[in-house]
C-alpha cells in the first residue's frame, strides 16, 4: 500500500520493551493485589473471629485459608491450587472472567465456614511466605525468559539483513495472472473444500465438531475453507460463478447458524456479565468480526458479488424474537471501532484476552473493505496499531507475544511464530511482513533434512499438536509453513514443507479428493490454501482482487460438480479462457455461459462446436467432451 512508505520505518529488527499501557495495567494489578493482601491480614491484626482470619488469609493465595483452618482442611489447599489452575484455563479457554474470582473468593469463604476454633498459629507467617515465594519464582522465571529472548535477538541481528535481501528478491516476481491454471493434484485438493462447502446446511460431514470456544470451533473451519475457495477463485477461476460461488455462499450462510456463533451468548454472560444483549458483532469479538469479515470480503472481491454489502445480509438470529441485523459494512466497522476505542489499539478476541493473531485477521478485514469500497480504514488505524504492536505485544527477541490479558496486562503462554503472522501482515503491511518472514525462513532452514528420500524436507521437532482437533501431529504446522513460504515465493522452504506434509500427514486420495488423514479439518483447509498459493496470492485475494477486465467479461456460470472440474476460468474482458478436467469418467458435459454480448456470435476453440450464439440476455450453452485436460477459448467474432 502506498501509504506504508510514509509510516515511521523501524530498524530491520528491534527488541520489544514493556509498553506504557502494559506497565500501567500490571502496576494496577500489583496495587489491587497488595490492597487485597492488606485487607486479608487485617482480621489477624485486630484479632477478629477465627472464621474472618481464615477468610482473610485465603485472599493471599487461592486456598490459603485452609492452611489457617488447620487439621484435615489443609489437604484442600493443594486441591484448590489445582482447581484454580483449571479456572485459569476456563478463563483462557472461553473468556470466563468470573471463574478465577469465584474459585479464589469461594474457597476463602469455605475456609471461614470450616474454621470453628483458633486458626493455626503459623498460618499468619507461612501464608505470606508462600505468596512471596510464588512471586519470587515467577519473577525469576520471567528474568530467565527475557535473558533467553535477548540471546535470540542477538542471533537474529546477525542473519536478518542477508535473509531479508533474499526475501526481497524472491517476492519481486509474481506469476502472470492469465497464464495460471491448477493441475490435477491441486484440483483434488480443492475438492476437499468444495465437498464440505456444497453439502446442505444441516450436514456437517468432514467437520470436526468438538467445542465452540477454541481453535477446533466450527467457525474457524468455515473461515479457512472459505479462504481456500477465495484463493482458488481470485487466481484461477475469477470468471467462474456456478458451484464455486454457491460453495462460498453456503459457507457464509452456514456461519450464521446459531450453533456456530452461539458461543458468544455464554461468553457475554460469564465474561462481560451481560445477560441481555448477545449481539456477536457489538464488542470484543474480533475472532468473529475479523475472521468472518476477511472471509466475506475475500469472496466479494474475488467474485464481484456484492450481496453481503446489502443491509441485513449478514444478520444473526438468536431466536424467534431477536435478530441482530448486520452486513459487511457493520461487521468490519465493528473492527475499526474496536481499534479506535481500545487503549491497546489491538482488542480482545473474547472477554479480556487480546490475541495479536486475531487482530491481524481484523486488520486484513479492513484491507478487504478498503479494496472493495474505497474506504481508508487501514490508513487510518495502521500507524497506531503497529506502534502498539511493537510497544505492547513484542518481546525482547523481537517476536510478537501470542496473548496478553487486557485487564491485568500479564502475558500468557500461546504459540506464535513469525511464519504464522507474516502472510497476514502481507495484506496490509508488506514491508513488515517481509521482515517477519526473513526471521521465520532462516530459523526454519535449521530444520531441513537435506538427506531425505525424494529431496530436502522439513522435520519438525516433538510430537506437535493440531489445534483443529487437539490431537498430536504436525499437519497444521507443515500447512502453515507451506502457505507462508508460497506467499513469499520461497520455493525451497515450500517444497520441503510439502514433502514433510505428504510424508507425515497421512496423505490419501478418496474418490479423487485429496486429504491428510492425520490432520484436522482446519489443518486440511490450510493445506489446500498452501498447495494453490503462489507469490503474493493471499495479499492479492484480500487487498487487490482479480486482474482488470475479469469482472465485465464472459463467465462460466454453470457446470456440474464434480463431473466438471475447473482448472482455469479467466476473461480478458471480451474472451473467456477455460481449462477443464472430468471429475470422474470422461463424457459430454453442458456448460452454461453468461455475460456474453446479447445475440453475439462467438468462436469456440478446443471443442467440437466451433461457434455459439448468445441469446438476448447474453447467455449460451456449450457442450464439450471431457476426457482429460481440455482447454477452451470463447471469443467474439468480428
Amino acid at each position: 500500500m502506498a501509504f506504508e512508505a510514509a509510516l515511521p520505518q523501524t530498524a530491520v529488527l528491534r527488541p520489544g520493551r514493556k509498553g506504557p499501557i502494559t506497565t500501567a495495567r500490571q502496576r494496577r494489578t500489583a496495587v489491587v493485589y497488595a490492597v487485597v493482601c492488606a485487607l486479608g491480614l487485617l482480621p489477624v491484626l485486630v484479632d477478629a473471629s477465627p472464621g474472618w482470619q481464615a477468610a482473610g488469609l485465603g485472599l493471599w493465595l487461592p486456598g490459603a485459608g485452609f492452611v489457617a483452618a488447620g487439621g484435615f482442611a489443609v489437604l484442600l489447599f493443594p486441591l484448590t491450587l489445582l482447581l484454580f489452575g483449571a479456572s485459569l484455563i476456563a478463563w483462557f479457554w472461553a473468556g470466563a472472567v468470573v471463574a478465577p474470582v469465584l474459585v479464589w473468593g469461594g474457597t476463602a469463604a469455605l475456609a471461614a465456614s470450616l474454621t470453628s476454633g483458633p486458626i493455626w498459629g503459623g498460618a499468619p507467617v507461612l501464608v505470606p511466605l508462600l505468596a512471596l515465594g510464588a512471586l519470587v519464582y515467577f519473577r525469576w522465571r520471567g528474568a530467565r525468559r527475557r535473558e533467553a529472548q535477548r540471546e535470540t535477538f542477538a542471533r537474529r541481528v546477525a542473519f536478518v539483513p542477508d535473509s531479508l535481501a533474499e526475501v526481497e528478491a524472491r517476492t519481486a516476481h509474481r506469476p502472470a495472472a492469465h497464464a495460471r491454471e491448477l493441475g490435477r493434484d491441486d484440483l483434488e485438493s480443492v475438492r476437499y473444500a468444495l465437498d464440505r462447502a456444497l453439502q446442505t446446511s444441516d450436514r456437517w460431514d468432514g467437520f470436526d465438531v468438538i467445542d465452540q470456544f477454541q481453535p477446533a470451533a466450527l467457525r474457524y473451519q468455515i473461515n479457512h475453507l472459505g479462504f481456500a475457495l477465495g484463493l482458488y477463485q481470485c487466481h484461477y477461476a475469477p470468471s467462474f460463478s456456478g458451484y464455486l460461488g454457491q460453495a462460498q455462499q453456503n459457507l457464509i450462510e452456514r456461519y450464521r447458524q446459531r450453533r456456530v456463533w452461539g458461543y458468544w451468548v455464554y461468553e457475554s454472560c460469564w465474561g462481560h456479565l451481560n445477560f441481555r444483549n448477545f449481539d456477536p458483532v457489538a464488542r470484543d469479538n474480533i475472532m468473529l468480526t475479523g475472521w468472518f469479515g476477511m472471509q466475506v470480503g475475500q469472496y466479494m472481491l474475488a467474485s464481484g458479488d456484492r450481496r453481503y454489502a446489502e443491509p441485513g445480509s449478514l444478520s444473526f438470529r438468536l431466536n424467534a424474537r431477536t435478530t441482530y441485523v448486520h452486513d459487511f459494512h457493520s461487521l468490519v466497522g465493528s473492527v475499526a471501532k474496536g481499534f479506535a476505542e481500545s487503549d491497546f489499539c489491538l482488542f480482545p478476541c473474547e472477554p479480556n484476552w487480546i490475541y495479536p493473531i486475531c487482530n491481524h485477521y481484523g486488520m486484513t478485514a479492513l484491507a478487504s473493505h478498503d479494496a472493495l469500497f474505497g474506504t481508508r480504514w487501514v490508513e487510518e488505524h495502521l500507524p497506531r496499531w503497529l506502534e502498539k504492536l511493537d510497544s505492547e505485544f513484542t518481546d525482547e527477541s523481537g517476536s510478537i507475544i501470542g496473548l496478553r490479558s487486557q485487564h491485568t496486562g500479564l502475558p500468557a503462554p500461546f504459540p506464535a511464530s513469525e511464519a504464522g503472522f507474516a502472510w497476514f501482515a502481507n495484506c496490509f503491511a508488506p514491508e513488515r511482513a517481509k521482515r517477519l518472514w526473513a526471521v521465520g525462513r532462516h530459523e526454519l532452514r535449521g530444520l531441513l533434512d537435506e538427506e531425505a528420500d525424494g529431496g530436502p524436507r522439513l522435520r519438525l521437532p516433538g510430537a506437535g499438536l493440531d489445534p483443529g482437533n487437539y490431537r498430536r501431529g504436525h499437519v497444521m504446522d507443515y500447512a502453515t509453513i507451506l502457505l507462508a513460504a508460497r506467499e513469499f515465493g520461497d520455493d525451497e522452504i515450500a517444497a520441503a514443507a510439502l514433502r514433510g506434509l505428504d510424508a507425515d500427514g497421512g496423505l490419501a486420495s478418496d474418490g479423487g479428493v485429496r486429504r491428510y488423514g492425520r490432520g484436522s479439518n482446519l489443518a486440511n483447509a490450510l493445506a489446500v490454501q498452501g498447495r494453490i498459493t503462489r507469490t503474493g496470492d493471499f495479499r492479492a485475494s484480500l487487498a487487490e482482487g482479480p486482474a482488470p477486465g475479469v469482472s465485465a467479461g464472459p463467465q462460466l456460470a454453470d457446470a456440474r460438480y464434480p463431473d466438471v472440474l475447473v482448472a482455469k476460468a479467466v476473461s480478458g474482458g471480451e474472451d473467456l479462457a477455460l481449462v477443464l478436467y472430468p471429475g470422474a469418467d470422461p463424457g459430454r458435459q453442458a456448460l452454461g455461459l453468461e455475460r456474453l454480448r446479447p445475440n453475439g456470435r462467438y468462436a469456440v476453440e478446443g471443442a467440437e462446436v466451433t461457434e455459439i450464439t448468445a441469446d438476448p440476455g447474453g447467455r449460451a450453452t456449450l457442450e464439450v467432451r471431457l476426457a482429460d485436460r481440455t482447454a477452451l477459448r470463447i471469443a467474439p467474432r468480428a
